[in-house]
C-alpha cells in the first residue's frame, strides 16, 4: 500500500482491510472488516511500535490535534435522553479541549455493565449533565458511541431539575445524587471516581456564556 500514501481521501472511502496487519487510527473508522475515511484529507500510514500492526490515518488541514478514539476517556455533555439512548456532545478528550465538539451516542445498553434489561436511561442522566465516558470503536461516520459501563464512568456534574440557582448536585450514592441548597434528590448513573484530569475550564462561567449551561464554580 505504499503507493497509496499521500493519496486524497473522501469521507465514506475505503482504505484497506481491517485485520492484524491494518488498524483504524484517527479520521477513520472499522466496519465489517474494512477501515473507512470519515476526513476528507491525506491517507497516511504508520508502524504501531507495540503490535507492528500499521496504522491507517486520513489527516486534513482542518483537522484539530485531538480526536476522540477507541479506548479514550472523554467529557460530554448531554444533550437528549430517551427510552433507548443518550445523546451528548464531546468536548474533551482525557484533559485536552477539542476544538470543536463532537456527536456521540450512548445506548441503552453501554450505560451499565448488569441489569441492562431494566435500564432506564432518564433515570442515569438528564439533559446538561456532564458525563465522563469511554470511547467505543467506531461503526458509522456521523457518531462516537460511548460507554458508562465501567464503574469509573458515568455523571460528574449535574444540576437539579429546576435549580433557579444551578447549583450542582452532590453524590449520596452510586445512584442519587443530591442538591445541598434544596436537598431535592435525583437517580444518576454517578461516576465513581472523578479523575483529576477533567477539565471544567469547558464549562467556567457557563452562567453568564450559555443558559443552558452548567456552572459548576
Amino acid at each position: 500500500m505504499d503507493k497509496e500514501i499521500g493519496k486524497i481521501c473522501i469521507p465514506g472511502m475505503r482504505l484497506s482491510l481491517s485485520n492484524k496487519e491494518f488498524i483504524s487510527g484517527p479520521g477513520t473508522y472499522e466496519l465489517k472488516g474494512y477501515i473507512y475515511a470519515t476526513l476528507a484529507g491525506i491517507l497516511k500510514m504508520e508502524e504501531d511500535e507495540k503490535t507492528k500492526a500499521t496504522i491507517i490515518s486520513v489527516e486534513s488541514p482542518r483537522t484539530p490535534s485531538v480526536l476522540p478514539k477507541a479506548g479514550d476517556i472523554v467529557t460530554a455533555k448531554v444533550t437528549v435522553v430517551n427510552s433507548r439512548l443518550v445523546q451528548c456532545m464531546i468536548l474533551c478528550v482525557g484533559s485536552s479541549i477539542l476544538v470543536r465538539p463532537y456527536k456521540g451516542v450512548l445506548k441503552k445498553e453501554d450505560i451499565k455493565s448488569t441489569d441492562k434489561d431494566r435500564i432506564d436511561p432518564y433515570k442515569c442522566f438528564r439533559p446538561g449533565d456532564v458525563i465522563l465516558a469511554r470511547v467505543l470503536p467506531m461503526t458509522e461516520i456521523h457518531w462516537y458511541h460511548l460507554s458508562t459501563a465501567e464503574n469509573e464512568l458515568g455523571v460528574v456534574i449535574a444540576v437539579a431539575e429546576g435549580s433557579p440557582q444551578g447549583i450542582s448536585m452532590v453524590p449520596i450514592s452510586w445512584s442519587e445524587m443530591q442538591c445541598p441548597k434544596t436537598l431535592v434528590k435525583e437517580p444518576r448513573k454517578v461516576a465513581r471516581v472523578i479523575p483529576e484530569n477533567i477539565n471544567q475550564t469547558m464549562f467556567k462561567d457557563s452562567k453568564e456564556s450559555n443558559k443552558e449551561s452548567i456552572d459548576v464554580k
